[in-house]
């Protein structure tokens, strides 16, 4: 997106999508047709993100139009120029579409820009429009927020091979020290599989601190986390960043069934409510089913949004479950009846600043780069963010496996030392669970 002397015509689901997206195409120019000013007001009513995204770039539009004529360009940031104008039809008349339809619009501006000489491409995420574009020759784009593939995401792991010297060092002293090469290899709080050169059976666990410049053992629970053991290494290494209180943001990425939310929710439980670290633990997710509008459901606002958080209460069912058997009396009702445990749907997250929390974000994948900002910048003094999701199963239409603020956030923040990132791989739920994940 940062050729020279091109022209990036916006489709409404971009600017939905990211309102600032106006100022990302370098000095480069962006067009915006009138009809997808229209489309936009439709939704500045909505209290959704959608309406808020909406409302942003109103405002954005209205601050550039002192600057001078929009019809007639005005410079962005970016030191671009932007433009929005009504309709001009294509000089072709034989293009055989329906200029009825707003996309077919958007469409017939591009087509016009073109055959007045602009090297022009529309940008959309609108995978219908993109073929409509290419059926007429005009270049068309996704509009991506990330530059990476799915197989390239950081996993936030790795092995490391070294002398069976250095390894009795690191287990006798817990800390093993690294050369400037070795460090300029590693990530912050990247997790390590520490074995002996030629032999991988002798192996630690470890993880790299950045500040010690060196490698450090994981954090030990020989009785477990609310009844929950780590059945695999990716478990270990995620309930060790769960539990650091170095480390204050942890993404957990993995398929269904490999125990994201459950290990997220029994760290929060232990380190709140047992270690009293924190005030209390919240735990929300984005609320995106089939369709948004929580109106089709009966009753209070509390059995409205009841069907979207079950899942969260499915995994505080069990981890109460264990305590029960453990022959603990505390229930869960009782602990949000105190106010140290709360569920709520992020939709009542924005605009309040949460200090001392430990707030679980479950299903981040459904989230757009720009919301996963808003949340992350709610977080006060001494809160602790964990975001898990799997970003191969999203249900926002306008988001990827690669294009969703989950992703945005493991490669954006993977350098900073206080942010851990881990990737589960093994299904521990069940044995059916893991070949539905695998073949189905």
């Amino acid at each position: 997106m940062n050729n020279k002397n091109k022209t990036f015509v916006l489709d409404t689901n971009v600017l939905l999508f990211d309102p600032s997206s106006i100022n990302k195409f370098s000095d480069n120019n962006v067009f915006i047709p009138l009809i997808v000013v229209e489309e936009l007001d439709r939704f500045k009513k909505d209290q959704t993100e959608n309406g808020r995204n909406a409302r942003y770039f109103s405002r954005l539009v209205d601050d550039l139009r002192s600057s001078g004529s929009l019809v007639k360009g005005v410079p962005l940031s970016s030191g671009g120029n932007l433009r929005i104008s009504i309709l001009r039809e294509p000089a072709t008349k034989h293009i055989g579409i329906d200029l009825s339809i707003n996309d077919n619009l958007i469409l017939a501006n591009t087509l016009y820009l073109k055959e007045n000489g602009e090297n022009v491409v529309l940008i959309t995420k609108d995978i219908n429009l993109r073929l409509k574009a290419d059926a007429l020759g005009v270049a068309a784009e996704d509009y991506e927020t990330s530059e990476i593939s799915i197989d390239e995401l950081y996993s936030g792991q790795r092995t490391f091979e070294i002398t069976d010297t250095r390894l009795t060092e690191f287990e006798k002293n817990r800390f093993l020290e690294l050369t400037e090469e070795e460090k300029k290899t590693f990530f912050a709080n990247e997790y390590l599989i520490i074995h002996e050169i030629g032999n991988p059976q002798h192996r630690l666990l470890g993880r790299y601190h950045q500040k010690k410049g060196g490698i450090v053992p994981l954090i030990k629970t020989r009785e477990g986390v609310w009844g929950i053991h780590p059945k695999n290494v990716e478990q270990q290494f995620a309930l060790d960043a769960l539990l650091n209180h170095e480390i204050s943001l942890v993404s957990l990425v993995g398929k269904a069934g490999t125990g994201k939310t459950l290990l997220a929710i029994a760290a929060g439980l232990e380190v709140a409510i047992g270690q009293q670290q924190f005030s209390r633990v919240l735990v929300s997710r984005p609320i995106v089913p089939m369709g948004r509008d929580l109106g089709y459901l009966p009753g209070d606002v509390n059995e409205k949004l009841g069907p979207w958080m079950q899942p969260i209460f499915d995994n505080i069912d069990f981890l109460f479950g264990n305590q029960r058997v453990n022959n603990q009396v505390t229930t869960w009702d009782e602990l949000i009846n105190q106010g140290l445990l709360h569920v709520e749907p992020l939709t009542y997250i924005r605009g309040r600043s949460l200090p001392g929390q430990y707030m679980i974000v479950d299903e981040a994948q459904n989230l757009t780069p720009h919301e996963i900002k808003t949340i992350i910048t709610r977080a006060g003094e001494g809160t602790k963010i964990v975001l898990t999701g799997d970003s191969e199963q999203i249900d926002n239409p306008y988001l990827d496996s690669i294009n969703n603020g989950l992703v945005y956030c493991i490669d954006r923040l993977k350098k900073e030392d206080i942010v851990a990132h881990t990737k589960l791989v093994q299904g521990e739920r069940s044995p059916l669970s893991e070949i539905a994940s695998e073949f189905l």
